[in-house]
């Protein structure tokens, strides 16, 4: 393949046109004011928290001052990435700093995974030696802190949740509060029983929903940046699709990937028959991808194929198919409009 790859054999320029019309500014939606509301509540509730906590003698209040204070930490860093992401594309950086996005998401689950094992320690210390807890204090202060956290997560639901950024930023969130409600029947259970060992029950229960946000962050961006195919797309079966439509005889160099959260991209590498219409097909095989995929950043690289391609090719003519697909290491299944390797 060509570095441009946009000429075939009669000189036309067949190249993708597939960028019109295409969106990569940050989503409207992803509204900064509702973070920065949400900041400020958590902030103010973390230092009086801090406080009781330590007045209480509460692990599970500390732990969600603790918690707190990644939850401030995973705005903070959404905000800068949202403005990162929001600068326009130049020099070396062709998709701008979108990534800036997904690097946030991996801190958040990264985060939420280092605390969740620091409070699992702690929390199992207690089971064997639990402490004198003020279970009336801790009840008070965890009852607001439901409140309180019931308010930052309606916030930043303001916000756009597609965005692994916001959605991070939303599980820290979103476990808070049931760290806080963990919290609250954990003091009720001290007050009416004294059974102090509910603390630290209390911590490990939310300790599992702390492990179950922060994986499914790190697989989600990690996928991102690993440059997989978005999560609901078949690769294959997408290939298989483009390759069944009129005048396409060949599709191969398959690329679907992600540039950020929420903004797919495509590359392929197609041919067509001799007498085709590469303009139309390429029109054709956009609008599908657009209307069937969601998919509006694509490059197609359009050929006229041989008279050789033509030709049905032998299982395991490898040479065959290498020679007529114009690439001499094409990446990924070839895909004819027969029968396959997947």
């Amino acid at each position: 393949m060509s570095d441009h790859g946009h000429e075939h054999g009669s000189g036309h320029d067949h190249g993708s046109g597939g960028h019109a019309g295409h969106s990569h500014g940050v989503s409207a939606d992803a509204d900064r004011r509702w973070l920065g509301i949400a900041l400020g509540l958590i902030t103010a509730f973390m230092a009086v928290e801090v406080v009781v906590g330590i007045i209480a003698g509460s692990l599970a209040l500390i732990s969600d001052a603790a918690h707190m204070l990644t939850d401030a930490a995973s705005i903070v860093l959404a905000l800068i990435a949202m403005r990162l992401a929001a600068r326009p594309a130049r020099g070396g950086f062709t998709y701008g700093l979108k990534r800036a996005e997904i690097l946030s998401a991996q801190a958040n689950g990264l985060t939420l995974l280092l605390l969740g094992a620091w409070l699992a320690y702690e929390g199992i210390g207690r089971l064997f030696n639990p402490p004198e807890v003020e279970g009336g204090l801790m009840l008070a202060t965890a009852l607001v802190g439901i409140v309180v956290n019931v308010v930052a997560a309606w916030c930043i639901s303001k916000a756009n949740r597609t965005s692994l950024n916001v959605e991070g930023a939303y599980q820290h969130i979103l476990n808070d509060l049931f760290a806080f409600i963990g919290t609250a029947i954990a003091a009720l259970i001290i007050v009416t029983t004294g059974f102090a060992r509910a603390d630290a029950i209390a911590t490990l229960v939310v300790v599992a929903l702390m492990f179950k946000a922060g994986y499914g962050l790190l697989r989600e961006s990690g996928r991102i940046f690993l440059e997989a195919a978005p999560a609901d797309v078949d690769p294959d079966a997408l290939g298989d699709k483009l390759v069944a439509q009129p005048a396409v005889v060949e599709v191969h160099d398959l690329h679907v990937w992600q540039i950020t959260s929420g903004q797919s991209a495509l590359s392929a590498h197609v041919l067509v028959e001799p007498s085709g219409d590469c303009h139309a097909v390429r029109r054709d095989l956009e609008e599908l991808l657009r209307h069937d995929y969601g998919i509006t950043h694509t490059t197609l690289q359009v050929d006229h194929t041989s008279q050789q391609v033509l030709q049905v090719a032998l299982p395991g003519d490898r040479d065959l198919l290498g020679d007529a697909s114009h690439c001499e290491d094409a990446h990924g299944p070839v895909h004819r409009d027969e029968p396959h390797e997947h």
